[in-house]
């Protein structure tokens, strides 16, 4: 039973500071009624377009059939809108095709064409939502991919600068976002001890994990807690400590020898782990309330990975351009669901965290989708689109927008949803009334 005192805890102060903590009932004051539940929102992208076919649902309105590539999604359809019809700026053009997808997907723009450092976008919807739920916190938003190539410079996509496919997050319509792929400094950033590669290689050297020290502050604090309290704080720091002692095991393994003596540390080889770290580390910074928005870019546009887990062993790029080869168009349906199956696997952690009076999952609007349609000809509508959490309303739902609705309109009701007075967003022409 917890008891009512006098006292309550701040979320923000506990433990010296050092760590914010999911919400506790002792956070509450005293006799009050708890406040309502923060909302929260994540845009996760994927790259190379997808097989719509095998995407998009048959039927429109409630109660849909899952698609093959849908189908991990079916689990949380108690809130869950796809939407059809969506479109990049300048629908049709085949212009830049893979960097505009990317620089497009959350600005409703179409960006400057120049291969020179003189980028121009806009504002992505993900910041004007920080702007309204990101300043409480201690990180305002969360930028994260799993492919560094910022190293690159000039023309990624003929006419196109590099910047425009290396995020897809913008602060400003002169400032792309830089978006970590090192599980550790997420880390860091959400649980402290920022700073360098080689300040983190001494750290970990020369000391004990991050949480030993906060679980000893724990343990004095649990004094003042009740039971489910208690148990919230210890699966909370549990969960915490799984998530570093991963970190700490691609740490352990020799450096390929492909990697420079300059890799960053912390990053998984094998792509299906660095993706659910990435996730996982999501899923903590929201329950802590370090942030409240995060964006992930799984993987970025041109990716030539391969996937043997899967049986895909020919480069992404390459499968994408199937040429309505069946066997390939096989390989690509295959691609875009183990991408959906990983973030299924995001949904279901957020889904199994308590927050309270409901979950995480109850509490958050999260964006899935691309910024390019059929993969073969670099298609830029129906743009592949799905959005779930509690966020998006009640049941499972199709919603068809008229055709070539520019995604903007959609952002703006994201926008809205989040208490930010939108009245154009890149090549808006309206609201779309997805959450209607």
């Amino acid at each position: 039973m917890n008891f009512v005192t006098k006292k309550s805890l701040s979320r923000r102060t506990m433990l010296r500071g050092m760590i914010s903590l999911p919400l506790l009932d002792a956070m509450l004051p005293a006799l009050s009624a708890q406040a309502a539940p923060t909302m929260r929102f994540g845009a996760v992208y994927f790259p190379n377009g997808a097989i719509m076919q095998q995407f998009t649902p048959k039927t429109f309105g409630a109660d849909f059939e899952f698609t093959p590539i849908l189908k991990p999604f079916e689990p949380y359809k108690n809130n869950l809108v796809v939407v059809t019809n969506l479109t990049r700026s300048h629908p049709g053009s085949q212009v830049g095709d893979h960097a505009v997808s990317a620089a497009g997907f959350l600005t409703g723009v179409w960006p400057k064409r120049t291969e020179a450092e003189d980028v121009y976008a806009n504002t992505t919807i993900d910041q004007i939502v920080a702007q309204r739920i990101g300043q409480q916190t201690p990180l305002p938003s969360l930028e994260l991919a799993t492919e560094d190539f910022s190293g690159y410079v000039g023309g990624c996509s003929p006419g196109f600068s590099c910047s425009y496919m290396n995020t897809i997050s913008w602060s400003s319509p002169k400032t792309p976002l830089p978006m970590e792929t090192n599980p550790r400094a997420v880390f860091e950033r959400i649980f402290g001890e920022p700073g360098t590669s080689s300040d983190r290689r001494a750290r970990l050297a020369n000391r004990r994990s991050i949480l030993d020290s906060l679980a000893e502050d724990a343990r004095d604090m649990e004094r003042q807690l009740g039971t489910r309290d208690r148990a919230r704080l210890g699966d909370y720091l549990e969960n915490a400590r799984e998530i570093e002692r991963r970190i700490q095991q691609a740490e352990a393994r020799p450096v390929s020898e492909t990697a420079t003596p300059e890799a960053p540390l912390g990053t998984p080889e094998n792509f299906t782990d660095h993706v659910a770290l990435m996730f996982d580390l999501a899923a903590a910074a929201f329950e802590a309330d370090a942030t409240r928005v995060f964006t992930f870019m799984m993987s970025r546009e041109l990716s030539q990975r391969t996937y043997p887990q899967i049986g895909v062993t020919e480069q992404h790029h390459s499968v994408s351009h199937h040429l309505n080869n069946a066997q390939k168009m096989a390989q690509m349906v295959k691609v875009n669901t183990y991408y959906a199956e990983m973030y299924a696997r995001f949904l279901s952690k957020l889904r199994a965290t308590p927050d309270g009076d409901g979950s995480l999952l109850d509490h958050s609007l999260l964006a899935y989708g691309a910024g390019m349609s059929d993969s073969n000809g670099h298609v830029s509508d129906p743009l592949p689109m799905v959005l779930t959490g509690g966020g998006v309303g009640k049941g499972s739902r199709h919603m068809q927008v008229p055709v070539r609705t520019p995604i903007g309109n959609l952002w703006r009701d994201v926008a809205e949803r989040f208490g930010a007075n939108v009245e154009q967003f890149g090549d808006s022409t309206g609201i779309t009334n997805v959450f209607a």
